[in-house]
């Protein structure tokens, strides 16, 4: 069974932070679906956490992210131009991140 993780009130602002940066660098309106998580990583050697951005501009038009940092430190500058948007299109293949 799914159970809802208990949030503190600053990881929702970091998660909503994002989200509403995300929102602005690839203008994005209130009805387009972003998804943001600060989740663990395991990778050899890597970061403990990361924020994964998803998010849809169209029925099936879906497009994913992944910031090796907390989402409490995530910044613009983190996030690729506006233009690089078609490299982060999610064709669902696994990658190594």
């Amino acid at each position: 069974m799914f159970a809802r993780r208990a949030a503190a009130a600053a990881d929702v602002e970091a998660l909503e932070r994002v989200e509403a940066m995300v929102r602005a660098r690839f203008g994005l309106d209130a009805t387009a679906l972003v998804l943001v998580s600060d989740d663990p990583t395991d990778l050899p050697d890597g970061p403990p956490r990361a924020t994964t951005i998803l998010f849809w501009t169209a029925r099936d038009a879906r497009f994913r992210l992944r910031v090796f940092r907390p989402a409490e430190q995530v910044t613009t500058d983190d996030l690729p131009p506006r233009w690089c948007r078609g490299a982060l299109a999610d064709t669902g293949d696994a990658d190594c991140c």
